[in-house]
């Protein structure tokens, strides 16, 4: 889908419509098109480009997936309400209330406006969810518009792409994937990776060109031996070769260390029949032919994919000894591979028995809505969007035969809650296979598990919120606590709270805990103190994300009284500097207004220069930031920049973020907090995230002096057992 151009016209919007075999209005598409021509008018992408073509090109790539009428019209109109004078009533009488909604609820996800990046990253995935669970049509259009802004996405500015890169990489490549659209998601993970990691992309792109030739004559004798063999007796046969996407092969050679030649399905067969029962009588011809790898063998025919994949795959030998991948299915299960649900939508539009299907497979949006409701940690759905969703799977059976998808590492813990939250509440252990396990086995696939409950139990035990791999289970212990043990927690809680503070070395009075603690509570939807004392205990409220403003709040409040309560150290914990922009002298410009550019964060000792703003003053940036001409007089307007130096004497103190990528393990996070508080170094932002190969990458934004001040803390920092690397960004 991605192969071509960046920018589709109208014309070709038409011959794709004509030559689809879904039956459109094509009068209805003109007149949407000609009404969204009209509403942009002069308007232009970053490229220069006139922005009608953005909203065709988007069509065309629903058309290529074959949606509806209102599917192609709402992807012309999607940025009309947001980005005209265009109304959601003008819509309604021009294209009718079905239109309208696809537009609204597309809207809706773009025009949500919050200080908090996490907190607004959440809001925009609440609001797609409830949109996608009213009408699956408008998270194929989004998608559809996220892999347009991707295709096109090197004129925009480099942090821009970056963030955008991570965000389809996090959020939406996870949703496509759990919606079936392989292509989609295949497509959205390259781009991104390209912009994320552009240095180990090459190096795996160039890796492929180099063995292009021999790989591509590999698989052309790899299809003419199957063909041959099974060519005559099983009809209308498709045999087509591909290699592993390069998003795949990054995954397990750059992420965990392998090389290429370890990796058993970079080659690829894929054979497309016309009945299932072909698929087998394949595989049979196929395993004569060449020799099974041991284990690697999968029948997602037999136990589809909750994503409704369906497909056999094998790994073999050929006579050479080198390993390939032969993936068999039938046409209509190669439409839903590549389409998923977007496939399934046509099937709706036809066969009444489809619609049962369809709904039980978003059953997931409206579990991961539930969760997020009841849970006080706003940002938990893009979690379970990030880390449940985005996994591989294994597949589990009960006793009964039912089958259970996981993701890849779940324990039986998280397979009792993906049963039902009562089961999970009254579980006491699990036999796996007829044997009993611990209570943190890791599930496998095939695996037969019995939950084992009892009636009168005593509910889930803390410990298992740190064994859990779900999201969805860890929020479901948490709800349970939070409704059954309140008093507990309050003192755990407490308890917790009072500890950080004596760490940091803060004492609030007693009378002025609540009124100084007011906007943290109201942010986490608590009503009192006990509220977010309990929310702390049952795990609702994590500290290490509040301390930060916490220390804050301490340090306004008591930064000029001296009534402030002694800190339990007996070191006070230094003032924060306000950063005013001075410590930097601009060359022919006096008392002008400095500022720090943020996409380069420049600190004493760096090598800068300075750029003239329109009415913002000097921005200041590294002479080494993407943002900064390699040849300033080439750039359009080099009068604009302009030199600049340190001053000898800073008083001013500096933000600076560091990545710090580190084996993941239990308490890392305290240990990193507490090394910079024992360095007396202020935290502005703290963030973690899961890595694959049991690593775990941190950033963290401190507030330092200078360069030297930044290595004598990052030499600290990599004293930290488990460390990997610390870069600064």
């Amino acid at each position: 889908m991605s192969d071509v151009v960046h920018y589709q016209d109208f014309d070709e919007l038409m011959y794709l419509i004509d030559k689809s075999s879904v039956k459109y209005n094509k009068r209805k598409i003109k007149k949407a098109y000609e009404f969204a021509n009209l509403a942009h008018g002069d308007q232009r992408r970053v490229s220069g480009v006139p922005y009608i073509l953005h909203p065709t090109s988007v069509a065309c790539i629903v058309a290529e997936m074959g949606m509806d009428t209102d599917s192609v019209v709402a992807a012309l109109l999607h940025d009309t309400v947001e980005d005209t004078a265009v109304t959601l009533e003008e819509v309604k009488v021009n294209f009718g209330e079905d239109v309208m909604n696809l537009v609204d609820g597309l809207t809706k996800i773009s025009k949500i406006v919050y200080t908090d990046r996490e907190e607004r990253q959440a809001e925009n995935v609440r609001k797609m969810l409830i949109a996608m669970s009213n009408d699956i049509r408008v998270i194929i259009v989004k998608l559809a518009d996220r892999v347009h802004n991707m295709r096109t996405i090197e004129c925009v500015k480099e942090q821009k792409r970056r963030d955008k890169a991570l965000e389809c990489m996090e959020v939406y490549a996870p949703i496509a994937h759990r919606l079936g659209m392989k292509a989609i998601k295949d497509e959205l993970e390259d781009l991104s990776m390209r912009y994320l990691d552009p240095i180990g992309y090459a190096e795996i792109e160039r890796q492929l060109q180099l063995t292009e030739n021999e790989r591509n004559a590999f698989i052309e004798q790899i299809k003419r031996k199957i063909l041959d063999k099974i060519g005559f007796s099983i009809p209308h046969v498709t045999i087509s070769g591909r290699v592993k996407s390069v998003v795949s092969i990054y995954r397990k050679t750059i992420m965990q260390g392998r090389d290429m030649d370890q990796i058993f399905d970079v080659f690829a067969v894929r054979v497309i029949v016309n009945t299932i029962a072909d698929c087998y009588n394949v595989l049979g011809i196929v395993h004569d032919i060449f020799t099974p790898v041991q284990n690697r063998f999968k029948d997602y025919i037999a136990s589809p994919k909750s994503n409704m994949y369906q497909s056999l795959h094998t790994t073999v030998f050929d006579k050479n000894g080198i390993p390939f991948e032969v993936q068999i299915r039938t046409y209509e299960m190669h439409h839903t591979a590549e389409y998923g649900i977007a496939a399934h939508w046509k099937y709706k539009l036809k066969l009444r028995g489809k619609q049962d299907s369809l709904d039980e497979n978003l059953n997931w949006i409206r579990q991961v809505l539930e969760e997020q409701n009841a849970s006080d940690d706003k940002t938990e759905i893009v979690k379970t969007i990030k880390y449940d969703l985005s996994q591989n799977e294994v597949y589990v059976f009960t006793p009964k035969g039912d089958i259970i998808n996981l993701p890849a590492g779940s324990t039986v813990i998280d397979m009792a809650y993906a049963i039902h939250s009562g089961v999970g509440n009254r579980m006491v252990g699990a036999k796996v296979n007829g044997r009993i396990v611990p209570i943190d086995y890791k599930v496998k696939s095939s695996d037969i598990v019995e939950i084992l409950t009892q009636k009168e139990g005593t509910g889930p035990k803390r410990d298992w919120l740190k064994i859990v791999k779900t999201n969805s289970a860890r929020s479901k212990i948490r709800q349970w606590f939070k409704k059954e043990r309140r008093e507990e927690n309050i003192t755990e809680g407490k308890a917790m709270f009072e500890h950080e503070l004596k760490k940091a070395g803060m004492q609030f009075a007693e009378e002025d805990l609540e009124e100084c603690l007011q906007p943290i509570i109201q942010r986490h939807y608590c009503n009192s103190l006990d509220d977010f004392y309990a929310s702390i205990g049952y795990g609702g409220i994590q500290l290490w994300k509040i301390m930060p403003r916490v220390k804050e709040i301490y340090t306004k409040k008591y930064k000029k009284s001296e009534e402030a309560p002694q800190p339990i150290n007996e070191e006070r914990t230094p003032k924060r500097k306000k950063h005013v922009g001075s410590g930097v002298t601009v060359e022919g410009l006096d008392d002008c207004l400095i500022k720090f550019s943020r996409c380069c964060n420049p600190l004493p000792g760096d090598e800068i220069i300075g750029y003239i703003t329109r009415g913002f003053g000097v921005s200041i940036h590294k002479r080494s930031c993407t943002n900064v001409p390699a040849d300033l007089s080439a750039c359009e307007e080099p009068e604009r920049w302009v030199n600049a130096h340190w001053d000898e004497e800073i008083n001013e103190s500096f933000q600076s973020t560091l990545e710090i990528v580190c084996n993941d393990r239990t308490g890392f996070l305290a240990d990193v907090t507490r090394e910079l508080s024992n360095m007396r170094i202020f935290i502005h932002m703290l963030n973690s995230r899961e890595l694959k190969d049991n690593q775990a990458m941190v950033t963290v934004t401190i507030e330092i002096n200078n360069m030297d001040h930044l290595r004598s803390v990052m030499a600290h920092l990599a004293q930290i057992n488990g460390i990997v690397s610390i870069t600064r960004i």
